[in-house]
């Protein structure tokens, strides 16, 4: 948590209702450059008086507000600060309030139109009648709002927004901080500058600062491992902690078989020779694909490769003879909410990441994330500022259990050879044609299934390789990147006539959600 004396005069607690957007709510915060932080729903009004916010925001959930067991709150946070109800968190306002809340028949799920009735407020910059684009994600409604509070825009079925007559209290049905809502941005910038007056003092240089003083604070004279996978987010993990330790700092990295062509190669020449960072590379392809050998299950398959990673860098450490106490990982905050309820609160859980929930209950380190509560722009824009070169911090994500999740079912020696080939094609004709840096992930996945082909006036029975390629900001939300139809074309022709073993590529359309980025 931000030290409350600290350099941030502005900061706006999050309450995590449940909602799989909350963590998107602080990303629109911090890119307004405004401090937050995100807590469980049960923090008391003495916690929250004392940690002073500028402004309060209630996150939607899944829960009805009459369930047993649903988030509350004492009705006393509705007098301590400015407040943003979204979704749930305007039913719990508006239930809490004395207004009509119903379950279920005002459903609506996806992109709707909403009429602005009052152009002030958080709708400060729009016209009176004008219609928005929004998304929805709610199946209860408020049917009438409380006593006091009126009515500042509806869609065509429910009440979309409504204020206190004279109390900075606000609240809107729709979720402002997803990227279809068009003037989500906005809307959230008026609760921060017109309704809760802050200020946009929060940047990444504060970000390195803060963090570089906790990393001396708790780390002191000791010395520190960091799991070094050559991706974004390890590799500013990297560089924040070694700007704040420097030669305390040893970097592991792990050849675990299952990285992109020439991945050693570049990481080996990034980072030694770039940043100086001192760097032990274990070579344990052996080892990986031996714990994986006749594993199907893509949880076991993120748990095992955790564990494997975490027994790598004990015996590592233990063979510097520095005595690490310390482990650093470059977990995300997409990374936390997937894996496990942030902060405590009752988000869901939607799959395991090898480096949050798939590490060993026993394990030797003390874990340092300091990028845990940043979204994948945000640490880029971290790295820039740390004096990474460009092509390390543009990078496309890449997974931390590596082709393992990107090969369906089985991983074994041969599928994950073939899947790199095949990637790495991909990879270089996106390049090719001037389209890497328009799309934010694309990647090719070996699929368990084999198709019957024509090669050489001969029939084969080979393997089928799918291409993704998305669009995104944060990762929480994605959209299939729409390829011209001649790249696609010289993509699958390379792959079927240069990567031996494949005669059928496809190429994936689905968005997030209902898919997730990755396959497994």
């Amino acid at each position: 948590m931000a030290d409350l004396n600290g350099p941030f005069v502005s900061r706006i607690l999050i309450l995590d209702c449940g909602s799989q957007f909350t963590q998107l709510i602080a990303r629109r915060v911090r890119e307004a450059h405004v401090y937050c932080e995100i807590h469980p729903p049960t923090r008391s009004l003495e916690w929250i008086r004392a940690w002073n916010p500028s402004g309060i925001i209630l996150s939607g959930g899944p829960s009805s507000v009459t369930d047993d067991g649903a988030p509350a709150f004492e009705k006393g946070i509705l007098e301590l600060a400015p407040i943003l109800g979204v979704c749930y968190g305007m039913q719990w306002i508006a239930h809490a309030e004395g207004g009509a809340v119903v379950a279920g028949g005002g459903r609506e799920y996806g992109r709707a139109d909403v009429q602005v009735v009052e152009p002030a407020g958080l709708f400060a910059g729009f016209d009176a009648g004008e219609k928005t684009i929004v998304w929805m994600s709610h199946g209860d409604h408020v049917e009438a709002p409380p006593p006091g509070y009126i009515v500042t825009a509806r869609s065509d079925r429910v009440i979309a927004g409504f204020r206190h007559q004279s109390k900075p209290i606000h609240a809107i049905q729709f979720h402002s901080e997803v990227a279809h809502t068009v003037r989500g941005p906005e809307i959230i910038q008026n609760f921060l500058f017109g309704v809760c007056g802050c200020a946009p003092d929060w940047t990444p240089g504060h970000f390195i600062d803060i963090e570089v003083a906790k990393i001396r604070a708790l780390v002191g004279d000791r010395h520190v491992i960091c799991g070094l996978s050559g991706g974004v987010d390890s590799s500013v993990a990297a560089a924040l902690v070694h700007k704040a330790i420097g030669d305390q700092l040893t970097c592991i990295f792990v050849d675990t078989g299952l990285l992109r062509l020439h991945e050693r190669e570049q990481v080996e020449r990034t980072m030694g020779r770039h940043l100086g960072i001192k760097l032990v590379t274990v070579r344990a392809e052996d080892r990986f694909l031996g714990a994986l050998a006749g594993v199907r299950d893509p949880e076991t398959k993120r748990k095992i490769i955790g564990h494997t990673f975490i027994d790598v860098f004990e015996e590592a450490a233990a063979r510097e003879g520095q005595g690490a106490e310390f482990l650093v990982q470059g977990t995300l905050y997409p990374d936390v909410i997937e894996s496990v309820s942030a902060k405590g609160g009752p988000s869901a859980t939607i799959k395991t990441h090898h480096n949050v929930g798939g590490l060993k209950p026993d394990m030797a380190f003390t874990l340092i994330e300091p990028l845990r509560e940043l979204f994948k722009d945000e640490v880029r824009n971290v790295g820039r500022e740390l004096g990474l070169p460009e092509e390390m911090v543009g990078r496309h994500p890449f997974p931390g259990p590596g082709l393992a999740i990107r090969v369906l079912g089985e991983v074994d020696y041969e599928s994950v050879e073939t899947l790199r080939q095949a990637d790495a094609i991909y990879l270089e004709e996106i390049r090719a044609a001037g389209l890497y840096d328009a799309i934010w992930q694309a990647f090719a996945v070996f699929l368990p299934v084999r198709s019957v082909g024509v090669m050489g006036d001969g029939r084969t029975y080979e393997n089928v390789v799918a291409l993704r390629a998305v669009t995104s900001t944060d990762g929480m939300t994605a959209d299939w990147f729409a390829f011209p139809q001649d790249v696609l074309g010289r993509i699958s022709n390379r792959i079927i006539n240069e990567v031996r073993g494949v005669n059928r590529v496809v190429y994936d359309i689905s968005s997030k959600p209902p898919a997730t980025i990755e396959w497994e």
